[in-house]
């Protein structure tokens, strides 16, 4: 019991302490973009912090976006139906946008394909090479699956790490094929 609640209080440390990090999007934030000019920045952080924010957005989803003037596309795969529909209504209501293309696919529901996703999920973040990436809020590496194809999506801190993960999805029992998506941090 005693041992539940400092994990659950440990939790709630960590969340609090990453929602401190996020943006904060007021009043200060328009006016300075105002002042510097950089409306397009600010609606590229916004569109962002939007998607991330999507209540069932998971490791299980990948949704990308392309910003042209007051137009926003947006791409990607998502697990539920309801996350596409999700997506695009909160990035219409962004202030500055006029219209929402919305090009995110519906992944088939396929009992197989959820046993790869668990399965893939455990080989990558139950590796110790990889396990702080699932300390994250929403881990940066997505696995998407489709009819036993994997796609690896995100961000990866090292080259080794990279490879680690194409490694481990590789591993898995039932995978065709891997496409290796994911982008090494510049620093």
């Amino acid at each position: 019991m005693k041992r539940t609640k400092r994990t659950l209080t440990a939790a709630a440390a960590l969340l609090g302490a990453t929602l401190a990090l996020l943006p904060v999007d007021g009043l200060a934030k328009r006016t300075q973009t105002s002042k510097a000019g950089n409306a397009a920045d600010w609606l590229q952080e916004k569109v962002r912090h939007e998607l991330v924010m999507l209540p069932y957005y998971s490791v299980f989803d990948h949704i990308t976006y392309k910003i042209e003037g007051d137009r926003v596309e947006l791409a990607g795969q998502v697990y539920r139906p309801t996350l596409r529909s999700s997506a695009a209504r909160v990035v219409q209501q962004i202030e500055g946008v006029s219209s929402v293309t919305n090009n995110i696919e519906v992944l088939p529901a396929s009992p197989n394909d959820d046993r790869i996703r668990l399965a893939v999920y455990r080989a990558i973040y139950g590796s110790s090479a990889l396990s702080r990436y699932r300390l994250q809020p929403i881990p940066s590496i997505h696995i998407i699956v489709k009819n036993g194809q994997v796609a690896l999506e995100g961000v990866a801190a090292t080259e080794m790490d990279r490879n680690i993960a194409n490694i481990k999805a590789n591993g898995v029992p039932g995978v065709f094929s891997v496409a290796q998506n994911l982008v090494v941090e510049k620093k």
